[in-house]
């Protein structure tokens, strides 16, 4: 790289770092006030218009406890990336004037402070995605998920951090830097909608948004302590929603709420499902009403035998599972089948090109090492894959591990053309013999195998995403739920436990090495002690609506005393 390029990048991140920090200082000071009033941040989004439309609050002072709020979240994590403090005023007066003449509120979500992932188009904001070649470009029009939150009275004051690419599950990019997990800044807060997770955990949002393909909304909500969505592909808008590899098809990114509470998660995806400004997108069926039956038949697994889950992971599915049990639902242990072969069809659908389209935008950015990996295996030589690949499934004896390199090549379109045939086979195979065989309602299990990450470790660790990728594959509708945080002696790893020869659930050796054995292992309960564990709750394709009453059957019978409630960031980050 030339000299003047690097100054380039520089230049341009330097400039944008500037005008976020101007932004925060001159809002920061006229919120100094909301700073001790926390009774704003400690209610749900649905309460904060009830509060406003009984006459109680206003939509303004609202917002600067969540400007005060989100300001010290940045200090503490680096979330934010564009930050709009004194429009987002001038929009809550407004809404307070129009209240003060009608004496009525604007719409579901009038005078909620929303922030979205920087992905997500905001008229007059840049969408940089922490590429400096998108900086200084304002769009001109919001996003449709965006335009609906807004004409439903909320507030959109900030967007987040994301990786850059938005391919790995760690936020750090050439502009914004990283992102820290609220509970421990040597820990990540996830990705790829991780600055959101961030925020929204410290209270600094009432609701946010994000977009998931791989993972990007169940990781950072897992790991962050809160509630996510991933929507079906097709029940709600994502034009606006800015993707880095536009014109694949074969696995979508789709949008979705992220929430301090499963109240909200139906409030976002009642206002959204089925509803477009273009006429296009999404498929135009409004979210439905559903009768629940009283007794509900749960799959659940606690390793997917691709990766042994992590103590911690496999205890919040346990949990989970006993909970159901005892509120009267029926729960019944289950397998995933060919366990590999989502992950093999999702890199090798998105690394058909060798990268070219997701690295297109890069420019002068410098590759940040967590992505390296990625971009390397599909574009080596064909007899180092080769050699890689048999080292690992030859000589090492793990025939996962050597699947995964195996799938990673630039393939022709008639080859990209059999992936896709292999991703609709898979699908049929996981609906046959896990729903109709079991005839169930929804399924319990792990988010990934480990809680938060150390920062960098996703260099090594990204096929960590295998627990999240097998439901982009095959297309269910997944919201996650926080159930517990990490006890560093309880579920602190023993002998007995990673040996395979007494356990069960054992998948790759190689990569289960890297997260259990030697003498620096990846998952460490103590370093990781006090940090949130959640579980994915799946439905079958279409089921969304069934997915958040799934969510809510589970949330009550966890109860309410796991400290992830609205308003519980202060009294709940100091506890194990």
């Amino acid at each position: 790289m030339w000299p003047f390029s690097t100054s380039s990048y520089k230049t341009i991140a330097e400039s944008k770092q500037a005008e976020r920090t101007k932004a925060l200082e001159k809002s920061s000071t006229s919120s100094a006030q909301s700073t001790t009033d926390s009774v704003y941040l400690a209610v749900s989004a649905s309460t904060i218009v009830d509060r406003i439309s009984s006459g109680q609050w206003t939509a303004s002072e609202v917002l600067e406890a969540y400007i005060a709020r989100a300001t010290e979240a940045h200090t503490a994590t680096n979330c934010l990336t564009e930050v709009f403090f004194e429009e987002a005023r001038r929009d809550a007066q407004r809404l307070d004037k129009e209240f003060a003449v009608t004496g009525k509120v604007k719409g579901p979500l009038h005078g909620v402070p929303v922030s979205f992932k920087d992905n997500y188009d905001i008229a007059g904001h840049d969408t940089t995605m922490g590429m400096t070649s998108r900086a200084n470009m304002p769009v001109e029009k919001d996003a449709e998920i965006v335009a609906l939150i807004r004409n439903a009275g909320g507030i959109l004051f900030v967007k987040t951090n994301i990786p850059q690419t938005m391919m790995f599950f760690e936020c750090i990019n050439p502009i914004w830097g990283r992102t820290l997990n609220p509970f421990s800044p040597n820990h990540t807060s996830g990705g790829s909608s991780g600055g959101e997770s961030a925020l929204l955990r410290m209270d600094g949002a009432a609701l946010g948004w994000g977009t998931d393909i791989g993972g990007s909304i169940r990781i950072p909500t897992s790991y962050c302590g809160l509630y996510g969505l991933k929507f079906s592909f097709g029940r709600a808008s994502a034009v606006g929603a800015r993707s880095t590899l536009p014109g694949f098809e074969t696995i979508q990114a789709v949008t979705g709420p992220l929430a301090r509470s499963v109240e909200d998660i139906e409030l976002a995806a009642r206002l959204v499902v089925g509803k477009s400004g273009s006429g296009y997108h999404p498929a135009p069926i409004p979210y439905r009403q559903i009768e629940m039956p009283a007794k509900l038949k749960f799959g659940y697994y606690t390793s997917d035998n691709f990766i042994k889950a992590s103590p911690a992971c496999q205890r919040a599915v346990l949990e989970s599972v006993e909970a159901l049990r005892e509120a009267g639902h029926e729960c019944v242990e289950i397998t995933v089948p060919d366990p590999a072969l989502p992950m093999e069809i999702f890199l090798a659908s998105c690394g058909a090109d060798g990268h070219k389209t997701l690295t297109s935008g890069l420019g002068r950015d410098p590759t940040q090492p967590e992505l390296l990996p990625t971009l390397t295996v599909p574009n080596l030589w064909g007899w180092v894959r080769y050699l890689l690949g048999w080292v690992a499934g030859g000589l090492l004896n793990d025939p996962i591990v050597a699947g995964v390199v195996n799938s990673q090549r630039k393939r022709s379109v008639n080859e990209f053309f059999k992936v896709t045939t292999e991703k609709e086979k898979y699908a049929e195979l996981f609906y046959q013999q896990v729903w109709e065989q079991h005839e169930l309602d929804g399924i319990i299990c792990p988010v990934t195998a480990l809680p938060a990450l150390p920062h960098g470790a996703v260099t090594y660790l990204a096929f960590l995403s295998c627990a999240t990728i097998l439901y982009n594959v095959v297309e269910s509708p997944v919201g996650t739920v926080p159930v517990t945080r990490v006890d560093p002696d309880f579920d602190a790893v023993t002998t007995e436990w990673t040996d395979p020869s007494l356990g069960s659930g054992h998948g790759s050796h190689l990569l289960e090495g890297l997260l259990y054995n030697g003498k620096s292992p990846f998952y460490d309960a103590k370093k990781m002690a006090g940090l949130p564990v959640g579980v994915q709750v799946v439905g079958k394709k279409w089921e969304d609506e069934k997915v958040v009453e799934m969510m809510k059957v589970l949330d009550v019978a966890l109860g309410p005393k796991r400290g992830f409630t609205p308003g519980s960031w202060k009294s709940s980050k100091g506890e194990v």
